[in-house]
């Protein structure tokens, strides 16, 4: 179970000068704990031992912050149950989903550790004409410096540790903003870089209002931006972080394509997944099942039966598939998108009922496309079945969006998943699997309203760290 309540960490320690966030559970709708709450002089102060904490930083040798990730390693797989169960109270997440989620936060860290001691650089000749004879050049990555961090509710944990662990292998301090509905994961994370002996003021974890966190943004001593959240706010951030680079994962719409060759049952059993894991909560969820006319019948069928047999409930018992929205204002939102797109035309197949936060696991066919819930991010249990003929014709469909951040694509033909990869306006091309699959080492980010830039350690790392050239001129 959780702790009564929670500090923030500031300069990298502990700090409760009030109990001012309730963290509801989400299952049962009472208060689980509560957290402490950072004022704007608490962000100030975090991002000024930031800055003193830069150079330390970045002096410290690979081993030590290598030795330091290895430490949140081990303390990460004795607290797993721990972990889990804050995951499945805090973000109502069942908890199958939670030990999944622990897992891949450990394994976020295992690479961070590797990568930290594998920042490398190059040897660069210059002698490409005449003037250049005795000119040799070498360049290295140095960290950026401070880093501003927001994280969602969604991962509590392992979209937080996609910036931390990277931050801390290239060696940049941080100052990190949770998501209020979810804080208490990144702030176990805290208490475990507590446990180390990083330079005072290398990680502060701030729960704060969004109308107190602005200098998260505009502060000009944070010297990048790493937002994962809504198109709205993340655009926003960065028209008003000024000078410094900003990394955005802004989530969308997925698309899968099921082509007249793939194997059903398969097809079947991982866009169960993708569509409705966590309650279809993902930024790469299932919400556009594009599949070949001849097979349509017979796999929306499989689809809708399989759909139909998923258990709802508490995200506590091990059965249980589909838990809790985040908030029971979310699923009236999504509720309310469904009821619309029946109205315009579309046909409800199955769910579509309500219980407080439950939204049962929903499939629709025929939906407009201007409709709600296929043109914006559903951020919930509910797909769309369209039907195509031509293979060209659905990569058409699934570029029909203002979103790119990854798609799925079932077909055993290796010409037409090579053209999927060529054509589709996407940051990945998941093929034999739905959208919803990511290995936290591979680069993973949008284009277009997904937004911009890569995380996956060694990318986010990219972010994280500058190119400074050295040039050696030697006399003849």
């Amino acid at each position: 179970m959780l702790e009564n309540s929670y500090p923030f960490y500031l300069a990298n320690a502990a700090e409760a000068p009030n109990a001012d966030l309730e963290v509801i559970d989400k299952y049962t709708g009472e208060v689980a704990t509560r957290v402490a709450m950072a004022s704007a002089a608490d962000i100030d102060r975090a991002i000024a031992a930031s800055v003193d904490a830069a150079r330390p930083m970045a002096e410290m040798p690979a081993y030590a912050r290598k030795a330091v990730i290895e430490h949140c390693v081990a303390r990460f797989r004795e607290r797993f149950d721990e972990l889990a169960m804050s995951l499945c109270i805090e973000a109502g997440k069942p908890i199958k989903d939670a030990e999944g989620e622990v897992t891949r936060l450990i394994d976020t860290f295992v690479i961070a550790a590797e990568e930290s001691v594998r920042m490398g650089g190059e040897v660069l000749p210059l002698d490409i004409s005449p003037r250049a004879h005795g000119y040799r050049g070498y360049f290295k990555r140095v960290p950026i410096g401070p880093c501003s961090f927001i994280s969602p509710f969604n991962f509590p944990l392992n979209l937080a540790a996609h910036k931390v662990a990277p931050a801390l292998a290239a060696g940049c301090p941080f100052v990190l903003k949770p998501a209020s509905l979810t804080p208490v994961g990144a702030l176990i994370i805290g208490q475990v870089l507590a446990e180390t002996d990083l330079p005072k003021g290398a990680f502060s974890i701030l729960p704060c209002r969004r109308d107190g966190a602005n200098l998260f943004t505009t502060d000009e001593r944070l010297k990048l931006l790493s937002f994962t959240g809504s198109p709205g706010v993340g655009w926003e951030l960065k028209a008003k972080a000024g000078k410094k680079p900003v990394v955005l994962e802004l989530g969308g719409n997925a698309a899968v394509i099921v082509d007249e060759d793939a194997d059903l049952g398969d097809a079947v059993d991982r866009i169960i997944f993708g569509a409705f894991y966590q309650s279809g909560q993902s930024c790469i969820g299932v919400q556009r099942i594009i599949v070949h006319e001849a097979i349509y019948e017979d796999f929306r069928d499989r689809l809708v039966a399989a759909t139909k047999k998923l258990k709802k409930g508490d995200p506590k018992d091990r059965q249980t598939f589909i838990g809790p929205m985040i908030s029971e204002k979310e699923a009236r939102r999504l509720q309310g998108w469904v009821e619309q797109a029946v109205a315009a035309g579309a046909t409800l197949l199955c769910g579509g009922q309500r219980d407080g936060a439950m939204l049962d696991a929903t499939l629709l066919e025929n939906v407009p496309g201007s409709a709600a819930v296929n043109c914006e991010e559903a951020f919930g249990p509910v797909a769309n079945l369209f039907r195509f003929s031509d293979f060209e014709q659905a990569l058409e469909m699934v570029n029909d969006s203002q979103f790119g951040l990854q798609a799925g694509v079932f077909t055993r033909d290796l010409y037409k998943a090579q053209m999927a990869w060529d054509r589709l306006e996407v940051g990945g091309v998941v093929i034999g699997d739905v959208p919803s699959y990511r290995v936290d080492n591979m680069p993973y980010g949008g284009v277009k309203e997904s937004g911009l830039g890569r995380e996956g350690v060694r990318f986010a790392i990219e972010d994280m760290t500058e190119i400074r050239l050295m040039v050696v001129r030697t006399p003849r």
